[in-house]
C-alpha cells in the first residue's frame, strides 16, 4: 500500500534480560502488555521469543502459547515467533528451534545461513545450513506459516533465492536485514548505508523488506530503511537505549520515535489488517486464518 510502513517490534531477547534495561519484559503478560503498549504506538508485528518462569530462555511451544494467546487477548497485531534456539544452558540447537513452530504463530523467522554466535563464555554454533533452511520453509508451507528470511550477510540473499528457485516459499517475500550484530555473530555484517542499499538493490520481484540495528545503530538504520522504502524494527531486543546513555523507557517509546519520523516523512504506520495484506497473511476471522484453522482442530 502506497505511503505505508510497517513498524515491527522485538519487545524482549534472546540474549539480555532485565540485566539490561529492568523495562524489558520477559513473562507472558509483561511481553502482552509491552506489546499492546507498540501496538498503540503503532507498530503492526511483533517478533518474539520467550522464557520459562525462571527467566531462562526456551523454545517450549507451550510457553510461546501463551505469550501468544496474552498478546492476542490484548490487540490484532501480527504475531511472529522466532525459531532461534534458545541461548543458555544446555546449550541448544537449530533443531530445538522448531518446537517453536507448533504454536501456531502467523509468522516465524527463517535465518537463511549457518551463523557462530559468540557468548561470554561460549561459542555456539547454530546449524542453519541450507538443508535445514529447506525444511523449515516446508514444515511452515505446509502448515501456513508465513516466513521471515532474516539476512545477515551476503550469501543469505542468495540462499533466499534458492528457497524460491525450489518453490518453498511463494511471493509476497519478506525480508529482514540484521544490521550490526557483528560484534556477536561471527557471520553478520556491520551497518553500512551501502550495505543497505545493495541489499535493497538485490530484492526477487515481489518482495518486501524491513531492516533493524543492533546497538547504536537501530534509529540510523531504520531511518534509511524508510528512505530506501522499506519498513523498520525497534524494540529491546535490538537496542535498549533511546540515546548514547539514555535507558529507553520502554519497547513503546522506541516505537513512538520511529513512528514520529516515519509522520516527518509524510507516511504512515500500516495498521495490522493493512500489514496482513501487504504480506500475504489471511486476515483474523477469515476461515484460512491460521488461528481459525488451529481452533477448529483444537
Amino acid at each position: 500500500m502506497k505511503n505505508k510502513v510497517i513498524v515491527t517490534v522485538a519487545p524482549t531477547s534472546n540474549f539480555h534480560g532485565k540485566d539490561a534495561n529492568p523495562a524489558l519484559p520477559e513473562q507472558p503478560e509483561e511481553i502482552g502488555q509491552s506489546v499492546l503498549e507498540c501496538y498503540n504506538a503503532g507498530a503492526a508485528l511483533a517478533h518474539m521469543h520467550a522464557r520459562d518462569r525462571n527467566g531462562k530462555q526456551t523454545n517450549s511451544a507451550a510457553v510461546f502459547r501463551e505469550i501468544n494467546a496474552d498478546v492476542r487477548r490484548r490487540c490484532d497485531i501480527i504475531i511472529q515467533n522466532s525459531i532461534a534456539p534458545a541461548m543458555g544452558m544446555p546449550i541448544k540447537t537449530a533443531e530445538d528451534g522448531l518446537e517453536v513452530l507448533d504454536a501456531m504463530p502467523e509468522m516465524a523467522s527463517l535465518d537463511m545461513g549457518f551463523t557462530v554466535i559468540t557468548l561470554p563464555d561460549r561459542e555456539l554454533y547454530i546449524e542453519w545450513t541450507n538443508s535445514f533452511v529447506q525444511r523449515a520453509a516446508k514444515i511452515m508451507q505446509e502448515r501456513g506459516i508465513r516466513p521471515e528470511l532474516e539476512i545477515f550477510n551476503n550469501s543469505h540473499m542468495d540462499n533466499a533465492r534458492l528457497l524460491i528457485e525450489k518453490g518453498l516459499i511463494t511471493p509476497p517475500y519478506s525480508f529482514s536485514f540484521v544490521m550490526n550484530m557483528n560484534r556477536v555473530n561471527q557471520t553478520a555484517v556491520s551497518w553500512h548505508p551501502k550495505t543497505l542499499i545493495a541489499y535493497a538493490d538485490t530484492l526477487p520481484p515481489n518482495s518486501r523488506f524491513s531492516t533493524l540495528g543492533i546497538g547504536p545503530s537501530q534509529h540510523a538504520a531504520t531511518v534509511q530503511s524508510l528512505l530506501l522504502g522499506g519498513g523498520v524494527r525497534v524494540g529491546f531486543e535490538d537496542n535498549v537505549y533511546y540515546r548514547r546513555g539514555q535507558l529507553a523507557k520502554s519497547n513503546a517509546h522506541l516505537v513512538e520515535r520511529i513512528v514520529t519520523t516515519i509522520r516527518d516523512l509524510g507516511l504512515e504506520p500500516a495498521t495490522p489488517a493493512e500489514a496482513r495484506e501487504m504480506l500475504g497473511i489471511q486476515q483474523l476471522g477469515s476461515a484460512d486464518s491460521i488461528e481459525t484453522r488451529t481452533s477448529r482442530a483444537a
